[in-house]
């Protein structure tokens, strides 16, 4: 059962759009933000009872998820494309979370081989033009034992209709990664958990798969 506790997110007033696929005003619509949170939660439950020394979460955007993350480790990282880092900082930083942005994209990340323990993926990998290119270098920064925990939506006509009525967005903006995501990480690493939300119905129902991987 995915936990239904009270979150730790960046409050409204302090989040700021990053690029035009990031929308963290969403989090707090009445429906959709309610679906959005769900990602936030798996990942926590994929978590759950761990704790790390160092911690990379990619494609960070406004920082929405970064106060609960700064929970489950001694240092917080970030790597994203978009060059509001400093923004963000400032933002996080009047909420007594602190954490270290970088502007990088996944395929080539600015850190020594191992240096992290765990790296966290919400909804970005599957934007990512070279999703090997990115496993790679993820498994490169990721010290071995290392935990990856990804959450990555559905690619189903039904989700692709939710998405239009939600959002007006298509899913034209995936192209077919959405499908490529999961057979890349599962070559790459070890998977040692798999949420799918919602449990029932199969993958025709499915809007979120959650996935923790190590690296061996």
């Amino acid at each position: 059962m995915i936990s239904s506790r009270p979150l730790n997110l960046l409050p409204r007033s302090a989040l700021r759009c990053t690029s035009p696929v990031d929308h963290p005003g969403w989090n707090y619509r009445p429906l959709l933000g309610h679906v959005q949170r769900l990602r936030f939660r798996i990942i926590l439950d994929l978590l759950s009872g761990m704790r790390f020394g160092r911690l990379l979460e990619i494609g960070y955007g406004s920082g929405v998820f970064m106060p609960e993350l700064a929970l489950r480790c001694e240092a917080l990282h970030g790597a994203d494309p978009h060059d509001m880092a400093d923004d963000v900082s400032a933002a996080l930083a009047r909420h007594d979370v602190k954490a270290t942005l970088t502007r990088a994209g996944v395929e080539s990340l600015p850190y020594e081989t191992g240096f992290f323990d765990c790296v966290v993926s919400v909804s970005a990998l599957e934007y990512v033009l070279d999703i090997d290119a990115a496993c790679r270098e993820i498994r490169r920064v990721l010290a071995p034992g290392g935990t990856l925990a990804v959450v990555t939506p559905g690619a189903t006509p039904l989700w692709n209709l939710a998405l239009r009525v939600a959002t007006k967005e298509g899913p034209g903006q995936y192209a077919d990664r959405r499908e490529k995501l999961q057979p890349a990480l599962r070559e790459h690493f070890h998977l040692t958990r798999e949420i799918r939300a919602p449990h029932f119905g199969g993958t025709a129902l499915r809007l979120y798969t959650g996935l923790r991987l190590r690296r061996d």
